[in-house]
């Protein structure tokens, strides 16, 4: 029969040699001590595995956490602008977003992105043009996702866990522009955060005047008639139609 201290101990092993693979200790070392697997999510997601795989996954979380930690150290408020990638800039909401970095760029703020092509680059690219701070999460994926060439920062992430985590961390408040499935998963991130409490009630900016109005009608005559939220999680979201705008509400909290 083995004890609670047998355990402990086999734990500890288990732990260290979880330790030595995620290091790689055959390799140099990068700065944050952190070597990218990549399709390490995947391979986390695709099902149950022995343990020793699983703390290895867990030191691989910790050490890209440590990884974002040890980038992101700057003085400014920070103001992440959430969107979609699919959007060039010949279209109008690039223009928009690269305004509304550009705004936030000059009102002071750090812009922080997912890094990416479109609207995150519109952004990233508008806070470079006033001369502020331009940060993003770039994420690896099947189809690469370059970073965008606006970043005065970047890290580049293998978990999307993670990246949200660091997108929302340092910011007191978000700008969502137009986007898919990715920007409305961040969007109800943030959203659930400040639900539930998690997540002081920073303002969420929903700009791009009629894109949002489905959603919003979606949210009121469904969502809130059958009781699954509140009048007031309604008001998290702020609809705007200009940079203007969103820069009224962002300001309302600095």
């Amino acid at each position: 029969m083995v004890g609670q201290g047998d355990d402990t101990q086999n734990s500890r092993e288990t732990i260290e040699r979880a330790s030595a693979v995620a290091y790689d200790t055959s390799k140099p070392r990068d700065p944050s001590l952190l070597n990218d697997i990549e399709g390490a999510e995947k391979l986390f997601l695709a099902g149950r595995r022995d343990r020793e795989a699983e703390l290895v996954s867990a030191v691989r979380f910790f050490l890209e956490f440590l990884r974002g930690f040890e980038s992101f150290e700057f003085t400014e408020p920070c103001v992440t602008v959430f969107g979609s990638s699919r959007f060039d800039e010949r279209h109008h909401f690039y223009r928009l977003a690269r305004d509304m970095g550009a705004a936030l760029a000059r009102a002071g703020y750090a812009v922080m992105t997912g890094g990416g092509p479109g609207l995150m680059e519109a952004a990233n690219r508008g806070a470079k043009d006033a001369g502020g701070l331009s940060l993003g999460c770039n994420i690896t994926l099947p189809r690469e996702q370059k970073p965008n060439p606006y970043l005065d920062k970047f890290i580049q992430f293998e978990h999307f866990f993670v990246r949200k985590v660091m997108l929302v961390k340092y910011s007191s408040a978000f700008i969502v522009m137009p986007g898919g499935f990715g920007t409305l998963d961040e969007a109800f991130e943030v959203a659930t955060l400040i639900q539930t409490g998690k997540l002081e009630r920073f303002p969420i900016v929903g700009l791009g005047g009629n894109f949002w109005t489905q959603l919003r009608k979606f949210a009121r005559e469904t969502l809130l008639t059958s009781g699954v939220i509140s009048e007031k999680d309604i008001e998290f979201v702020h609809p705007v139609d200009t940079v203007e705008q969103a820069m009224a509400v962002v300001r309302s909290v600095r």
